[in-house]
């Protein structure tokens, strides 16, 4: 078959998706009757034509939509390079590992001691205990859910290596104490933003402050490629590194069915291997597979288009809330959350912690809120501390955890996603206010 043929046909394929997708409409909105979860993802059909043009390449690795998102992405972020992942916890693993790499001049040796908060995603937390190090808990203030800087510098000792910090909810930490910290103590810094792709501090993208930093592209957060997420850096020593950890942990970097990029591939000579072993087949690190398909960027390269936009929606949806939230006097029973100074948050949920004295209880909000098919979410591990998973795990508290196990206890959030509009939002305000009245004694 002719290639004028071949490509008649793709177009024609492409062209029927896209129309199979525009036919796919939601049913209308049934306040108490259609689920408003938590998070969710929004596709039309830019996201089906590009995931079935990627298809019938049949080639079934990351390639030239892989290519073409990571690109994309490490100018949406504003860093030098970017690497798709299999998931943003992957991305964790390889951010914090490719520090520990014999590669790095400075490397983080294993028993090094890396600061941290318990009250937050496990998969943050846990490649620091992976790669044989001991994380170190500290507390967070109830305003913005992040780090309390004055307990991080606190935390600070001899054997101390790296920060490792999570932007809360999508609300950044303070880049500013932070980085500083990080400079002045000779420390890494990694910054977890999986739920803050579109964050900003002081007018800067949040993951551009420290070494190297991760998102994730979960069918829940800011744009999706279904499973997915993706590392990234201004240092390309460290994205060597990333790369070589995701890909086998072999020392060729040469793409997929690329060969000889350097020039040398039967010259080598490491190890106590031949010289001339098939640099394809050396390994320079204790590495995974962690690479993503291109059906998956194609669908993450749609969505990049979308990012702004769903960026303004999550703001909008917060903001609504809050508003609404003080002006029915819903405060008084609850903390809200506050933004950063100096940043602008991409939110991933609006937080809600009841407060010292309230009757409230969250086990009872959280089961009337599912009756009414309002999804609810709590701040995932609340304090990995008191995990099963964390039983018998080296690790160092510095200082109490009052605030980590208030959360724990008391807080839960609710949804801003781009898929939640003024009819859910305002059937979700109406439900609280209702909630509240009906629970309070």
């Amino acid at each position: 078959m002719s290639t004028t043929r071949q490509d008649e046909l793709r177009a024609q394929i492409v062209a029927l998706s896209r129309e199979l997708q525009r036919t796919r409409t939601p049913e209308p909105f049934v306040p108490g009757k259609t689920p408003i979860p938590a998070s969710g993802k929004v596709l039309d059909e830019n996201e089906m034509a590009l995931l079935v043009d990627a298809s019938l390449d049949l080639w079934l690795t990351n390639g030239r939509y892989t290519a073409t998102f990571e690109k994309k992405l490490a100018d949406t972020f504003g860093t030098k390079f970017a690497r798709m992942t299999v998931s943003g916890s992957a991305a964790n693993l390889l951010a914090f590992s490719c520090l520990t790499s014999p590669r790095q001049r400075d490397r983080i040796e294993p028993g090094a001691e890396i600061l941290t908060v318990a009250a937050g995603f496990p998969t943050t937390v846990t490649p620091i205990v992976q790669n044989g190090c001991v994380p170190v808990f500290v507390d967070i203030d109830l305003a913005t859910h992040n780090v309390d800087i004055n307990r991080l510098a606190d935390a600070i000792g001899p054997k101390t290596r790296a920060i490792v910090l999570a932007h809360a909810l999508g609300n950044p930490f303070n880049l500013a104490a932070v980085s500083q910290l990080a400079k002045d103590n000779d420390l890494y810094l990694v910054e977890d933003c999986c739920d803050a792709f579109g964050a900003t501090f002081n007018g800067e993208h949040v993951g551009t402050f420290g070494d190297v930093a991760t998102l994730s592209f979960y069918p829940a957060h800011h744009i999706t490629t279904g499973e997915g997420g993706a590392v990234l850096s201004n240092s390309k020593s460290l994205m060597r590194n990333v790369e070589s950890l995701r890909d086998w942990g072999r020392d060729c970097w040469c793409a997929p069915a690329d060969e000889n990029t350097c020039g040398i591939r039967y010259d080598w000579q490491q190890g106590e291997l031949p010289h001339g072993y098939d640099h394809k087949y050396i390994y320079s690190h204790l590495g995974y597979n962690l690479k993503a398909t291109d059906m998956q960027a194609a669908v993450g390269v749609a969505q990049l288009d979308k990012l702004s936009g769903f960026v303004a929606a999550r703001r909008a949806n917060f903001t609504a809330l809050s508003d609404a939230f003080r002006d029915e006097g819903l405060d008084e029973h609850f903390l809200l959350p506050e933004a950063t100074p100096g940043s602008d948050p991409s939110w991933f949920g609006f937080l809600l912690t009841v407060r010292d004295g309230s009757p409230l209880k969250r086990l009872d909000m959280l089961k009337y809120l599912e009756t009414k098919r309002i999804g609810t979410r709590l701040l995932f591990a609340g304090n990995l501390t008191r995990q099963p998973a964390f039983k018998g795990v080296n690790y160092r508290i510095a200082g109490p955890l009052t605030h980590t196990d208030k959360v724990m206890n008391d807080s839960f959030w609710i949804g801003v996603w781009p898929g939640i509009d003024a009819a859910r939002r305002a059937y979700m305000i109406e439900t609280f206010v209702a909630m509240v009245k009906d629970l309070v004694p």
